[in-house]
């Protein structure tokens, strides 16, 4: 069985400690699912380990030819290449055989008549024949096409950023690795791209290590958890939903100790105040554990985000839309759109990547104008815009002026003050921090301080654009919290199904062609009743070809059809026996290229002809039974 040990691993970032001396290893078919806060270090582990950084200490142990493909949260391409060539851009024997036939085949369509390069696709053919490459290439194809990459000639640089990131994805898969390691593989992927990867990363057989904040993809995906937490690694058997039960005992244990040792120390310290002499080895003994006592460090307090800021007041009138249409070129985003937001509304915005989800926030807050038809936003109406791309911020900036931007003084939801030093400890940004440029931030720390930042001025109406993405599980879940008692509205954009669940009551579903509906539940909801709308859809397609008219039932086969239907299996065997001695022809042929053609022609030629000799006898087979009936 091939396994990876890290053994005794440490690693800073200047005077920030990421993790010390921490072990464990990872054995195929475990999928594990990496979690804690943003700057705990999770990526810079999953870098270590898959040899892109350095550790400080300790070392990385594989078995022989071990192999491992990493995926990046931004990754780098060769803009020139195409979606073919990137995909087959790896060190895999089987990899290179598929890059080589792929670069031979667009040769071949400049220089058809090159002898060279056709002996040369003849022998690559029979080594793709041998290694089984037919089956792996079409379903490297397949797997891009569930990934929405249609157009695999198509530059790199021709793309999005979320669908080179697929192509990322896709380059990793195809590399079959033993060990396979994603940093935020569900960024960017509509549902049903999330579902299809949760079936296919199930089913893999090598071992999986990711980070992601999707904790239904960490419930159905993952067999072990490792937690980051506090420099340390505590390891769970199991999913997600055991993993947070396992913690929760876990600190429930750590607790206890803790309050055992300090009962011990008060005891102990109380002896020793009474002055005892330590003329005894007995009393010298426990002077000794006294001092052991006294020197050891209870568990540190655990951390939470607190988001207890309070809000502006919002009047009756929030935001309306009145016959609103946006188009960009030939693409229509908008046509006709009608939506009154009133007050304590909670909104989802869903739809396919590139359906003008975020064109709908950025109409919103006047960033960009309608085409026609007019958005009005009431007048007490206070927006935080929390954007995908941290637009506002200067990476040079440190992070207590950043804040100070907005309010040195803030009011909390239990009517108290504080400073914008205190919320950025409530933040999980400790005090020695806060002077810290913003380049040297994590992207999780980034966006967990752009967010303090919005919620510190106040709002009273929330646009959430992929508020998931790049915020760590623990974050979310006080997010979610604060989300249920905020008193304004909250509108997001998100692919992500546990933080609509939880957060919003209404759906808006960006249907195609400007076309946009509601739907009033749950995001589980409506996935589901999708669900069963295509499956009667589908049943009512079959009984409707059933239930077509059905023809004059004959009494007798034709003289023709009787005569057709007394050969045509000696045909058929006739045909099969070809096929099997052209083969047995071409195993044979060696290096003649003009003969191997010939017979292939003949192949092709003998293919057709069964098959269609084969859908004649399945014609001729019903008419008789028909008959027969």
């Amino acid at each position: 069985m091939k396994m990876l040990t890290a053994e005794n691993i440490s690693k800073s970032y200047g005077e920030k400690p990421l993790f010390d001396n921490i072990s464990f290893s990872i054995v195929e078919g475990q999928r594990i699912g990496l979690i804690g806060i943003n700057g705990t270090g999770k990526s810079t582990l999953l870098k270590i380990i898959a040899g892109l950084e350095f550790q400080d200490s300790g070392e990385i142990v594989t078995s022989k030819d071990y192999t491992i493909s990493y995926l990046s949260q931004d990754p780098q391409f060769n803009e020139q290449l195409t979606v073919l060539e990137q995909v087959f851009a790896g060190d895999n024997p089987l990899v290179q055989l598929l890059r080589e036939y792929e670069s031979l085949l667009i040769d071949l369509e400049n220089n058809p008549a090159d002898e060279k390069l056709q002996n040369k696709l003849f022998s690559l053919q029979q080594k793709m024949d041998t290694m089984n490459a037919w089956d792996i290439s079409a379903n490297i194809k397949a797997m891009l096409t569930k990934l929405g990459i249609t157009q695999l000639t198509a530059k790199i640089g021709e793309l999005s950023g979320g669908q080179k990131k697929r192509v990322a994805m896709a380059q990793c898969f195809v590399q079959n690795p033993d060990l396979l390691i994603l940093d935020e593989p569900t960024n960017h992927l509509d549902h049903e791209t999330v579902e299809w990867l949760e079936h296919y990363l199930a089913r893999y057989t090598g071992a999986l290590l990711f980070v992601t904040h999707d904790r239904y993809f960490l419930d159905r995906v993952t067999n072990r958890m490792i937690e980051l937490d506090g420099g340390n690694l505590y390891s769970y058997e199991g999913n997600y939903s055991t993993f947070l039960e396992g913690k929760a005992m876990r600190e429930e244990q750590e607790q206890a100790s803790e309050q055992k040792r300090q009962n011990l120390f008060r005891r102990e310290l109380a002896w020793i105040r009474r002055g005892a002499k330590a003329r005894t080895t007995k009393q010298k003994a426990r002077i000794q554990r006294f001092e052991e006592l006294s020197a050891v460090e209870g568990p540190a307090a655990k951390q939470q985000v607190d988001m207890s800021l309070g809000g502006s007041r919002l009047g009756r009138k929030v935001v309306e839309f009145k016959d609103v249409s946006k188009a960009f070129g030939d693409k229509v985003v908008l046509s006709h759109f009608d939506k009154v937001i009133k007050p304590g509304d909670r909104l989802g915005i869903i739809g396919k990547n590139g359906a003008g989800k975020s064109t709908l926030l950025n109409l919103l807050t006047h960033k960009i104008q309608p085409d026609s038809g007019e958005v009005e936003v009431g007048q007490t109406v206070n927006i935080a815009y929390y954007t995908q791309e941290n637009e506002e911020m200067n990476m040079n900036q440190r992070m207590i002026e950043y804040i100070k931007e907005v309010a040195e003084i803030v009011h909390t939801t239990d009517g108290k003050t504080i400073s914008a030093s205190q919320m950025l400890e409530r933040f999980l940004f400790p005090p020695h921090s806060h002077g810290t440029p913003i380049r040297k931030l994590s992207g999780g720390e980034r966006r967990r301080l752009y967010l303090l930042k919005l919620l510190m001025d106040e709002p009273n109406v929330l646009l959430l654009d992929e508020p998931t993405n790049d915020l760590d599980t623990q974050t979310l879940t006080v997010l979610e919290d604060y989300l249920e008692t905020f008193p304004g509205v909250v509108i997001t954009v998100s692919h992500d199904r546990y933080f609509l669940d939880k957060v919003v009551e209404e759906l808006i579903v960006f249907e195609g062609e400007g076309h946009l509906s509601s739907y009033f539940g749950s995001y589980t909801d409506f996935l589901e009743k999708t669900k069963e709308e295509a499956v009667q859809q589908e049943k009512a397609a079959k009984v409707e070809k059933v239930v077509e008219k059905p023809k004059a039932k004959k009494k007798k086969l034709s003289y023709n059809e009787q005569r057709e239907w007394d050969s045509i299996e000696d045909e058929i065997a006739s045909l099969e026996e070809q096929l099997e001695e052209i083969g047995t022809n071409l195993e044979a042929i060696g290096s003649d290229f003009g003969k191997a053609q010939e017979l292939m022609n003949k192949q092709s030629e003998v293919e057709a002809q069964l098959e269609a000799k084969m859908v004649r006898w399945e014609e001729l087979s019903e008419l008789v039974e028909s008959l027969e009936g």
